[in-house]
Parts: C-alpha cells; structure tokens; sequence
C-alpha cells in the first residue's frame, strides 16, 4: 500500500473540487479509506487534519485571486464562504491582514513583475505596510552563529538554509512541536548592540516550550508595534528556467524589500526603527513554488 500516492491522489481530489463542498467522508471514500483510518494518514503525512488544509488552500487560492484584481465577495462565495465578512475573518486570522489590505497591496506589487525578466524597480512607488500591534510570541527552532560586521553574513546564512533542507530540521519541528499555524520565523538575535555578532534563528511559532529538545533554540519575542511589508510576487514554480524552479529572483526580492524600507519608506513615513524590538521575515503557505510567491517583513516601529 502506498500511503504517499495515495495522499498525492487525494489532493489532486482537494483540488479538482476545491470550490464544491468538500467533507472528509468525500475524500477518503475516494481513496479507498475508512474515515478513521484516512483522517490519521493524511494527519501524520500532511502535519494538519483534512479540514484545515482544505481550508488553507482555499485562502491560499483566494489570495491568488485577489492579487489578478477579482472582487473579494465574488471569491469569498467561489471558496465556499457564505458571507464577505466571514471570508475576510478567516483571510486575517490566516495572514495577519484582510483582503481588501492585501488586494490593495498586490495592486501596488502587481506592477513590478513583468515577463520572464523579473525587476523590482521600487523607485517612485509606495508600497502601503500594514501597521499592527503583535502580542508577544515564543519562536522555536535552529540557528547559525555568525557575524554581520565580517561579511560571513550572507554565505553563513545560505548555507544554513542548506543544511536546514538537508538536515530534516523542518520536519523535526512540525512533527515534534505541533505548532498551531504552518510558517516559519526567520529572525537574527544580536549579542550586543556593540558587535557584529548575532545567532540567526529560523522557527516556527508556538504556544509553550515543553515540547523542546536541547538541539532547539528558543525565543520570547515582546509584543511590538510593526509596518508589515510584503515581497513582490515572484514565480517559482517548477517548469520555469530551464524546467527548474526559479529560486534565485525570490531571494533577490527580500533583499530589495529590506533596501527599500529603509532608503525609502522609513524617509517620510513618520516612523523610526523600534531598536528595542526585532525585526523578522516569515515564511507560509504563500512561499511555496507558487507563480505569485510573497512572503512578509515585519519591522518593529515607533512614532517619530
């Protein structure tokens, strides 16, 4: 029996009736399964019961679809939501915004993809953050040693993605510490505000510590004032150059987000970066070899 075809088939099964009214008796009847037995595969193979990834793909579909510029209560009852508002509180329970901020957002974005050739011309344009107000949070997960000031920054950190890919250590986090919410954390903790040296941390989000082994860092994250920022979209899918996912213009992105926010935005925000606080970039449904592949900043700020 093969568990992991048979999870293939059953999404493609999500997926070809994502907008009908799907149950979890629908799916695993499809598969061949008892209800019982298919909810524990698809749990242990998918990190999530059925519902709620049935339920995240159908935002992550919805959030396609407002960045093509489709009216949100046309969406919202395409996806199975009987109300604009119920949509809009599930899309901002989901992303940390609503659909009218989002839409409003890729309007902006959406111009500065064109083509195979990918630019990020940010001269000019303001790209509108959300400013919220995030209750402090725990982060676990693992990190490098490295340091900002010696140029090993950037070569310590793309070979500790590397080795996180490699090491299983994604996996080892979602299956032990069964966090609430699928995404991970990126965040740099520096020593001191003296020196170059910092621990860069990549996590995910989690409601308690008692699940941590001693190979796992943790992280109080205090509540904090931030300007979310999201990356212009980029298309990794496989297929792309050379029939191989484009990963070098998603990387590329980030860093003219960061460049942008503070040679731009910064200037005549009204705002100062927060240097009590720390900044972080975090990584979800919204990253993964998707033609539109966003992922978010969030800087902690203060009134000027």
């Amino acid at each position: 029996m093969n568990y992991s075809l048979d999870i293939k088939r059953s999404i493609e099964y999500i997926e070809a009736y994502i907008k009908e009214k799907l149950t979890p008796e629908m799916v695993a009847s499809n598969a061949g399964y008892s209800l019982y037995h298919f909810c524990r595969v698809y749990q242990v193979c998918m990190d999530m019961p059925i519902m709620e990834y049935i339920r995240k793909r159908r935002l992550s579909l919805a959030a396609t679809e407002l960045f093509k510029g489709r009216r949100i209560i046309d969406i919202a009852f395409d996806y199975g939501f009987e109300t604009q508002s119920g949509f809009a509180k599930a899309f901002r329970k989901e992303y940390g915004f609503s659909p009218l901020q989002y839409a409003a957002r890729m309007a902006v974005l959406k111009g500065l993809v064109s083509g195979e050739k990918t630019t990020f011309e940010f001269g000019g344009i303001f790209m509108n953050p959300v400013i919220i107000k995030k209750p402090a949070f725990k982060v676990v997960g693992y990190g490098i040693k490295t340091n900002i000031a010696d140029g090993s920054y950037t070569k310590d950190i793309a070979a500790f993605w590397n080795n996180y890919d490699t090491n299983g250590w994604e996996y080892k986090m979602y299956q032990q510490l069964n966090p609430p919410k699928h995404g991970e954390v990126g965040i740099c903790l520096p020593e001191s505000k003296d020196s170059g040296s910092l621990v860069y941390l990549l996590g995910v989000i989690v409601e308690s510590f008692d699940k941590v082994t001693e190979d796992m860092i943790t992280l109080e994250v205090p509540e904090a004032t931030y300007a979310v920022f999201s990356t212009p979209p980029v298309d990794v899918t496989v297929g792309g150059k050379n029939g191989k996912a484009n990963m070098e213009d998603f990387p590329k992105a980030i860093k003219q987000t960061w460049k942008y926010i503070f040679e731009e935005w910064f200037k005549d925000s009204g705002y100062v970066y927060d240097e009590g606080k720390l900044d972080f970039e975090y990584y979800d449904e919204r990253c993964h070899f998707r033609p539109d592949t966003v992922m978010d900043i969030y800087v902690p700020i203060v009134k000027r």
